[in-house]
């Protein structure tokens, strides 16, 4: 089993307005996934250095995927990858996106007990139209990818609806929504923002979020997870 995450942390201000990177740690160790992607993790002005310290960062249990942008930094626009200690990162990347806003996505491949998997982290755009744009390059360059292997996408996508965006995915032969709880606003969810779309190959197993009350002030958004596994394991 595999359990993947995404969380939008808000660079680590939550809705008490306090700045506390370690309440997201908490946060991220609770969650005990095996790959999270983060949003926001970046500061958005200055050197943009990273919000979390790689320090609690490992009492939490975790490492970044390594995508040298910038010393300090550990995303691309605020987009990053967190994998378990133990686990092999094989390679990992920024992806170009088409964007009105500073947006942007990044691509990793993982292994994880043995376990091939690639996993993309983004957050879209706020036009609807730059959304579906920017999924469409993100599925283009996975169908450039020449080794096949299970896939997770995860995000911020910042589609209210059940359609938009979503259908870039819903009508691609490889992918599929998982039905993640709402996310947004983390007072009081009412949409589902932060969603996860797994490959045809991976069976879910559940999927849920925080359940520390205290945990989910860390962020205007709420993480979501889903557990993962091969259909023929």
């Amino acid at each position: 089993m595999i359990r993947v995450a995404s969380y939008n942390i808000h660079k680590g201000i939550g809705t008490d307005r306090k700045l506390d990177p370690a309440r997201i740690c908490r946060a991220l160790a609770q969650l005990d996934a095996d790959v999270v992607t983060l949003q926001e993790a970046d500061k958005r002005f200055g050197a943009r250095q990273s919000v979390l310290p790689e320090k609690l960062l490992a009492e939490a249990g975790y490492e970044a995927a390594a995508l040298h942008i910038r010393p300090g930094g550990m995303g691309w626009h605020g987009n990053a990858v967190l994998v378990r200690k133990g686990h092999q990162v094989r390679s990992a990347r920024p992806l170009d996106l088409p964007t009105l806003e500073p947006r942007g996505a990044v691509l990793a491949e993982v292994e994880i007990d043995g376990q091939p998997l690639r996993v993309v982290g983004m957050h879209l755009d706020l036009s609807g139209l730059w959304r579906r744009r920017q999924v469409r390059c993100v599925i283009a360059h996975l169908d450039r990818c020449t080794e096949a292997m299970p896939t997770v996408l995860m995000g911020d996508l910042n589609q209210w609806s059940e359609r938009g965006c979503l259908s870039e995915f819903t009508g691609h032969r490889h992918f599929r929504l998982l039905d993640t709880p709402k996310s947004f606003h983390s007072r009081r969810p009412v949409t589902r923002l932060d969603r996860i779309i797994a490959s045809h190959e991976l069976q879910c197993d559940g999927c849920g979020t925080l359940d520390d009350v205290a945990l989910r002030a860390g962020s205007d958004h709420l993480p979501v997870w889903a557990d993962l596994k091969l259909h023929n394991r």
